[in-house]
């Protein structure tokens, strides 16, 4: 059985608590995008491209995480350089998430900016309910779901 922290879970509304202070910060960084994490959202994720609806700089818990989808419970990260230093820390991170039911996958910036294959290969069978061309990295309709 999964050991899940008390502090993150509402108990009156059961859903994920988030640090007050995350709020400010996820404003902030919704406004300046990384060049990866913009890529990433006009690309795949924003206006239901994948048929699942992201959010940017979402808060949870004690974190902010890059793109969320509450129906898949699927945190998405972009790290950029400062995170060759922070594995251990990353590790730890997802650890968490994935105590409160949230699965994370992680790109680099590097893969999302120069290898837009990498991102077909692992990221669009998890989200696509239509599919995605490989190819051109655009929706097509009739491709089913791989879960």
């Amino acid at each position: 059985m999964k050991h899940i922290d008390p502090e993150a879970i509402h108990t009156q509304h059961g859903c994920v608590r988030y640090w007050s202070d995350l709020k400010h910060i996820s404003k902030i960084n919704r406004v300046q995008p990384t060049l990866a994490e913009k890529i990433m959202w006009d690309k795949y994720l924003s206006n239901d491209k994948t048929g699942y609806r992201f959010v940017r700089q979402k808060p949870i818990y004690r974190f902010v995480v890059d793109f969320y989808c509450s129906q898949l419970n699927l945190a998405i990260e972009i790290d950029g350089d400062s995170h060759i230093k922070k594995k251990s820390t990353d590790k730890i991170r997802d650890k968490l998430l994935k105590q409160i039911g949230i699965n994370t996958i992680r790109f680099t910036n590097d893969e999302v900016v120069n290898h837009p294959e990498i991102i077909n290969q692992e990221l669009l069978p998890i989200v696509s309910k239509r599919g995605v061309s490989e190819a051109s990295g655009e929706i097509e309709n009739n491709a089913k779901l791989t879960s």
